[in-house]
C-alpha cells in the first residue's frame, strides 16, 4: 500500500519534469496521466484540478525560497552580504529547479487560472520586500548609496530577468553562470 501522500508528490515531480522539457508546450492532464500511467480520473482523486497541482508546485516554491532567504537573513549581519545571498540563492534555484523556474516566471501558467499567476506576483513581491529590507540594513551600515526600495526593485528584476534567460534558451543559459562578476557590476550600481 502507498504510503498517504506519496502518489501527490509523484504527480508534482511528473509536472515539474515535463515544464522542464525546452520546448514545453501547454501540459495537459490527459498528457500528465498518460506520463505517469494513470487515468485522468486518479489524478483528479488526489487533486481537484489542474489548478491545485500548480498550486502545489508554488507552496513547494515558497517553502524552498523563503526557507533558504530566512536562513540568510538570520546567519549574515551585513544587509549586502544578506541581498548577494539572496540573490545567489534565487538564481541557484531556478538553476536546479528548471521547471520551478518556467512557473516562477510565469511561462507556464499562461492559459491556466489567472489566481496562481496573481500568486506568483505575490511570491515576487515578497522576494522584494526581503530585499529591501535587507538593502534598508545596507544603508544604514554605510555599505549602499541607492534608495532601498529602488535598489530592491533592480535586484528583483534582474533575478527574474536571469530566470526568463535561462527557460528561454531552453535552460541553457544558466541564471547563476558567473556570479561574482555579475554581483561586482550589480553591487556597484547600488
Amino acid at each position: 500500500m502507498a504510503v498517504p501522500g506519496e502518489r501527490k508528490l509523484q504527480i508534482l515531480q511528473t509536472l515539474a519534469e515535463m515544464l522542464q522539457m525546452p520546448a514545453a508546450e501547454k501540459i495537459t492532464t490527459a498528457a500528465l496521466a498518460a506520463r505517469l500511467q494513470l487515468s485522468e480520473a486518479a489524478l483528479y482523486r488526489h487533486f481537484a484540478s489542474k489548478a491545485q497541482m500548480y498550486d502545489g508546485l508554488i507552496e513547494f516554491i515558497e517553502q524552498s525560497i523563503f526557507g533558504m532567504i530566512n536562513k540568510i537573513t538570520a546567519s549574515h549581519e551585513s544587509g549586502l552580504a544578506q541581498a548577494e545571498a539572496i540573490v545567489s540563492v534565487l538564481l541557484a534555484f531556478a538553476e536546479k529547479n528548471p521547471g520551478m523556474t518556467r512557473v516562477l516566471t510565469g511561462d507556464a501558467l499562461v492559459n491556466e487560472n489567472e489566481r496562481l499567476q496573481a500568486r506568483i506576483n505575490q511570491v515576487h513581491d515578497r522576494i522584494e520586500a526581503t530585499l529591501r529590507q535587507s538593502l534598508r540594513i545596507a544603508a544604514a551600515q554605510g555599505e549602499i548609496r541607492a534608495e532601498s526600495n529602488i535598489a530592491a526593485n533592480v535586484l528583483l528584476c534582474q533575478v527574474i530577468g536571469r530566470w526568463q534567460l535561462f527557460a528561454k534558451s531552453g535552460f541553457k543559459r544558466f541564471p547563476a553562470a558567473d556570479f561574482a562578476q555579475y554581483w561586482t557590476v550589480l553591487s556597484h550600481g547600488l
